[in-house]
């Protein structure tokens, strides 16, 4: 049946902590208040506050605990309110629990989910609308997914929570009242393996999170203009399905890389690099790239809109690759 992006991330949630009582949510009003967008809506009635537990005003401090429980053998996921924050979480993330499982020759293992929503679109304004995917993918130990629909965000955060490796699991803020087809049962979606979410043959455009719709749109509009685009939805940053992309770029010859993030030390560079290196003698046009403008998130609602690719952004700087292609 047809289920919106937040209510799957709530089942998932719910089935996680049915089928395992090591699994535990911690947050900023994560329990009676159900969490800041609801995605952990009705945990607390259902498990109780020992295992639905809201945090004080504190990211670093409350992260770290979760840290400190995954080594004693719990799965914890920790809620932060919006990705914004998560540069509080920095040190216990990227400092211990991405560290430690190596520093001790993997007797320590650190089962943490810390799902955020980024991105803009909702007026939140430059401190709670930013994309700070890049931050966190410079850091071996990590892994990092930012699904785009529904049913991969159900499917990535069950593999997220079994994975004994810390998962950052970024969901996008537009995305949660979009619907699609979402089993009831349990099921995964592995962490990195990217989808092929539509066929094309001129040029290959690479999204993630928001932008995979987006991409989608831009498309359509090319197929009126008669220009073929495939569309890859990276749906995991990290591991990073490099042999999708460069299938896909050996085929189609050119390739347009969406980012809502600007440019400048934007993931699609690292996206360019594997392309560069593995595709130059196939390419019929450079590796472009699209992203943000180099500008914080305004408040402004006509300014935040131009300040993000849309399809229409999208549609005219691959048309634009199309024609340097041929």
């Amino acid at each position: 049946m047809k289920k919106t992006y937040l209510s799957a991330i709530n089942e998932a949630l719910c089935q996680e902590m049915e089928r395992d009582d090591r699994v535990a949510v911690i947050g900023e009003d994560v329990g009676i208040y159900g969490g800041g967008a609801g995605a952990t809506k009705g945990l607390i009635e259902r498990f109780g506050s020992r295992r639905v537990m809201d945090m004080p005003i504190s990211e670093t401090a409350f992260s770290g605990a979760a840290v400190g429980a995954a080594i004693l053998g719990m799965r914890v996921v920790t809620e932060i309110m919006f990705s914004d924050f998560m540069t509080l979480v920095s040190d216990p993330i990227l400092n211990h629990a991405a560290k430690l499982p190596f520093m001790s020759a993997g007797q320590i293992r650190i089962p943490i989910v810390v799902m955020t929503p980024l991105g803009s679109g909702t007026g939140a304004a430059a401190q709670h609308s930013q994309s700070p995917e890049a931050m966190f993918l410079n850091t071996p130990g990590i892994k990092v997914a930012a699904p785009s629909n529904a049913h991969d965000a159900k499917g990535i955060l069950i593999s997220a929570i079994r994975d004994d490796s810390p998962v950052i699991f970024f969901e996008h803020k537009l995305l949660y009242d979009e619907a699609c087809e979402v089993p009831d049962g349990e099921y995964t979606i592995p962490l990195g393996k990217a989808k092929t979410v539509r066929q094309g043959s001129d040029i290959t455009i690479i999204g993630y999170s928001a932008m995979t719709g987006r991409c989608l749109e831009a498309a359509d509009m090319l197929e009126d203009i008669g220009i073929s685009a495939e569309v890859i939805d990276l749906v995991s940053l990290r591991p990073l399905d490099t042999e999708t992309i460069i299938n896909s770029v050996n085929k189609t010859a050119a390739v347009l890389i969406v980012t809502e993030a600007p440019k400048f030390g934007a993931f699609s560079a690292q996206i360019a690099s594997v392309i560069a290196e593995n595709c130059f003698n196939r390419l019929k046009a450079p590796v472009s790239r699209l992203g943000g403008k180099e500008i914080p998130i305004a408040y402004n609602s006509y300014i935040e809109r131009w300040e993000v690719p849309d399809a229409k952004h999208i549609m005219e700087k691959a048309e634009e690759i199309y024609h340097e292609k041929i």
